[in-house]
C-alpha cells in the first residue's frame, strides 16, 4: 500500500512538473505575439489608415517594418512676435528661422530666431530678431525667407507695392546681410512669390536659387541666379508657354537630383498639376495630379497643390479636393507617373482643411501639415499634423496629432481655413530638421503670435530605421 502511494505522489509531481512547463511555453507565445498598440494614446492623437479608417487597436491587420504605429504627441511653441504668410528654415547650426511682418527694425520684416532644436529637458529657449543691417529695407507687402539647406545661405525676399522685390542674404546667422539686389523687372506685376535652391552647381555658387511669381502673365513667371541671389535672370514662364493656369503657384522646392517643382492648377485650368524645371527654368513640363476622383477645392485652396521631395529625389504632392479634406499622391519617377490618391484626414468628422503643406525626411517619409474645422455649433480651427514613416506601403499607416490643446484653438473665424484669414494670410511653411523631427510655421490668431508647430513625441523622419526622437517639453499657451 505504502509502495502504491509513492508511485501516485511521484506522479502527481510529475504531473504538477509538466503541467508548470506547458503554462510557461503558453506564456511565451503570448509574448511573442503581443500587439504593436502597447503605448497609450494621447486624447488628440489618431492612428489612422487613408480614408479616414480608425486603426487604432486594430489587430485584423499586421504592421510591420517601418509600417508601426509609434507615441507620437503634438503641441507649439511661440515666437513671442506677430507674423503673417509664415515661412522659415532651418540652418546648419540647427536654428529655427520665421518671418515677422513689420516686426523689425524701422518697421522691416523680422527674422525671428529660436534655439527650440535640442530642447529636452524644461521649457527653456530664446527667440530673437536678427535681421538689423545699417539701412534695412522697408517692409514689403510679401515678405519670405529661405534657409539654403545646402550652404545654410539665408535669403530674405520683400516684395514692393507689386512694383519690385529686393533680395538680401546672410552666411553667418544673419549677424552681417549683402545686398539688396533687384530681383524682377519693374513692367511685371509681383505678387505671391516662392524661393527656393538646388543643388545643381551653379556658374559662381554651389547652388542654384530660383523664384516665382504671379506675373503679367497666365501662368507664374520664374527666374534663377547663378550667384547665389547677387543677380537674376529674366523672368521667362514658369511653366509650357501655351499654359492657362493661372498665377498663384504653392512653394517652389529644389530637389537632391538638380530639379525644381512647383504646384499649380493644371494648364487647362482643371485639376491640379505639378510642374517640373530639369535646366533651372529653361524649360517645364506639366505633369497632372490624380484628382479626377477628388475634384479640386472651389475654395481659395484650389489655388495650390504643395509638392515636396525627399533626400531620394522622391515627389509628394499634397492637395485639398472638393470636399475641402487634404490628398496625398507620390511619385519615384520625378512626377512621370503617380500613386492613386490618398486621403489623409484623420477620423473625427473634420467638417473641412486648408492651408496645405507637406515635407519629407529621407525616402518613405512623409509629414502634413494643414489646419481644419472641427464640427460644432460654432466654428474652431486647429492646427494638425500627419506623418507616414511607410509612404510607400500599398496602406500606409499614417499618424494625426493636433497641435492645439481643446479650449486653446488658434481661430473661430467663419471660413478661416478657405480664405486669407489672420496671420496665416496666403500661406505656411513646413521643414524637417537633421535629426528629422518636423516644424510647421504657423500664426496662432486668437494670440496674433506665430509659432512653431511639432510632434513633442514621435518618430523620427530621418534614418534607415525608425526610432523615436528625444522627448521635448510641451509648449502650448504657456509660451504665447
Amino acid at each position: 500500500m505504502l509502495s502504491m502511494r509513492a508511485v501516485l505522489l511521484a506522479l502527481l509531481m510529475v504531473s504538477m512538473s509538466l503541467s508548470g512547463c506547458f503554462g510557461a511555453a503558453e506564456e511565451e507565445v503570448q509574448e511573442s505575439s503581443s500587439s504593436v498598440w502597447d503605448f497609450e494614446r494621447s486624447e488628440l492623437t489618431w492612428y489612422h489608415l487613408p480614408g479616414a479608417v480608425d486603426a487604432w487597436g486594430l489587430e485584423t491587420m499586421e504592421f510591420t517594418g517601418r509600417n508601426v504605429p509609434f507615441m507620437a504627441e503634438g503641441t507649439y511653441y511661440g515666437i513671442g512676435m506677430s507674423t503673417f504668410e509664415p515661412t522659415m528654415g532651418i540652418t546648419q547650426t540647427d536654428t529655427l528661422m520665421m518671418s515677422s511682418y513689420g516686426n523689425g527694425p524701422a518697421g522691416s520684416t523680422a527674422i525671428i530666431a529660436c534655439d527650440l532644436i535640442g530642447m529636452t529637458e524644461a521649457l527653456d529657449y530664446a527667440c530673437e530678431n536678427i535681421y538689423d543691417p545699417f539701412l534695412p529695407i522697408a517692409n514689403s507687402n510679401d515678405p519670405y525667407i529661405y534657409v539654403d539647406p545646402w550652404t545654410s545661405r539665408i535669403m530674405k525676399f520683400d516684395m514692393h507695392a507689386l512694383l519690385g522685390m529686393t533680395v538680401e542674404w546672410s552666411d553667418d546667422e544673419g549677424a552681417s546681410w549683402n545686398g539688396p539686389s533687384v530681383a524682377t523687372q519693374i513692367y511685371s506685376v509681383q505678387d505671391h512669390q516662392t524661393i527656393a535652391s538646388s543643388n545643381m552647381p551653379a556658374l559662381a555658387h554651389p547652388t542654384t536659387w530660383m523664384f516665382c511669381i504671379n506675373g503679367n502673365a497666365p501662368h507664374p513667371l520664374c527666374s534663377s541666379s547663378q550667384d547665389g541671389g547677387a543677380t537674376w535672370g529674366p523672368e521667362t514662364s514658369g511653366a509650357p508657354v501655351t499654359c492657362s493656369s493661372g498665377g498663384l503657384s504653392a512653394h517652389l522646392v529644389g530637389s537632391v537630383d538638380g530639379n525644381f517643382y512647383r504646384g499649380n492648377k493644371g494648364c487647362t485650368g482643371e485639376g491640379y498639376s505639378i510642374f517640373r524645371t530639369t535646366n533651372a527654368g529653361i524649360s517645364w513640363t506639366e505633369h497632372p495630379l490624380p484628382t479626377s476622383v477628388t475634384g479640386t477645392a472651389d475654395t481659395w485652396n484650389a489655388e495650390e497643390a504643395q509638392v515636396e521631395v525627399d533626400s531620394e529625389g522622391n515627389v509628394h504632392a499634397m492637395w485639398m479636393g472638393l470636399d475641402d479634406m487634404p490628398y496625398w499622391s507620390y511619385s519615384r519617377d520625378q512626377g512621370d507617373t503617380w500613386s492613386n490618391e490618398t486621403m489623409i484626414a484623420p477620423p473625427i468628422n473634420l467638417t473641412g482643411t486648408g492651408f496645405p503643406v507637406v515635407v519629407a525626411g529621407d525616402a518613405g517619409t512623409v509629414a502634413f501639415g494643414y489646419v481644419g474645422e472641427a464640427g460644432g455649433e460654432e466654428e474652431t480651427w486647429n492646427a494638425y499634423l500627419t506623418y507616414a514613416t511607410d509612404a510607400f506601403n500599398e496602406t500606409p499607416l499614417l499618424t494625426t496629432v493636433q497641435l492645439n490643446g481643446l479650449d486653446d484653438p488658434i481661430d473661430t473665424e467663419p471660413d478661416c481655413g478657405y480664405n486669407r484669414c489672420g496671420g496665416l494670410g496666403d500661406f505656411l511653411d513646413i521643414r524637417v530638421d537633421a535629426y528629422g523631427r518636423t516644424w510647421f510655421s504657423l500664426s496662432h490668431n486668437l494670440a496674433d503670435i506665430g509659432i512653431f508647430g511639432t510632434f513633442h513625441e514621435g518618430p523620427s523622419l530621418r534614418g534607415e530605421t525608425v526610432t523615436m526622437l528625444p522627448a521635448m517639453p510641451e509648449g502650448g499657451p504657456a509660451t504665447l
